[in-house]
């Protein structure tokens, strides 16, 4: 699966960005759609306008690890993995029996977007399995990005020439549009528009970048890990109805 946001809708850490990344414009004349299809044949393309794209294929899919898409109300997700505590989020979000993998990771989302009574970390804490999803809201501009704990599945993210985020579970794939500017995705972590980059381990400790080198001494992107001597303030679990829209910072 792949997905390039522009950078309006998805800011990439700067740590991402290396000095001599060799990147290329993954929106121009469609290079890295092009290029995705051509390496898988079946492959669905979703034009999201001025926002991006994203694209999936069911070939070369680990059959432990499959890759599943759903839509819903103009929210859009990629998911590759399984949850194991699937029929508990079912309950927690009023869910039927036929909803999948990407269906409950829609509708946390949701429950984020219109004021649901957990933080971010939380929601996605609550997710057990082997998993990372990609959501995008057509109706807010907004991404919601995220790998399971152990980094189960392969994952990774990277910025092309022109600034835009890029992610996806084939490291070639992102290279092609990043060069070095790309590194694995950080596992325990999720990344949403407007909150970047966060632990879902360890809500209350910074994030910190540590610059990745390559067999030929060049910066390849950055690391991402918890410092452990940092920590966040806790502004405490915010109040549903609240006057402040608290789901415009998860």
């Amino acid at each position: 699966m792949l997905a390039v946001f522009d950078k309006s809708v998805a800011q990439s850490p700067d740590a991402l960005q290396s000095p001599h990344s060799e990147s290329v414009s993954a929106f121009k004349d469609g290079f890295l759609a092009r290029h995705f299809t051509s390496v898988h044949p079946s492959a669905v393309t979703i034009n999201l306008g001025s926002s991006g794209f994203m694209a999936y294929s069911l070939d070369r899919q680990n059959p432990l690890l499959p890759r599943l898409f759903a839509v819903v109300d103009d929210i859009f997700c990629m998911f590759n993995g399984h949850i194991d505590n699937v029929a508990a989020l079912k309950q927690q979000y009023g869910l039927n029996k036929t909803a999948n993998e990407s269906s409950i990771v829609i509708e946390a989302y949701r429950t984020l977007r219109d004021r649901g009574p957990y933080p971010a970390d939380q929601v996605v804490r609550d997710i057990q399995g082997k998993y990372t999803f990609i959501v995008y809201d057509s109706a807010s501009k907004s991404t919601f990005i995220a790998l399971d704990a152990d980094g189960s599945v392969p994952f990774f993210w990277g910025t092309d020439s022109e600034g835009h985020l890029v992610v996806s579970d084939d490291a070639e794939i992102v290279k092609t549009g990043c060069g070095k500017s790309f590194a694995p995705f950080p596992k325990g972590c999720f990344f949403t528009t407007s909150g970047g980059l966060r632990s879902f381990e360890h809500p209350l400790h910074q994030l910190k970048a540590v610059p990745r080198v390559d067999s030929s001494g060049d910066v390849c992107g950055a690391n991402f890990k918890v410092d452990e001597g940092s920590r966040k303030e806790s502004s405490g679990m915010p109040r549903v109805g609240s006057a402040a829209n608290w789901s415009s910072n998860f």
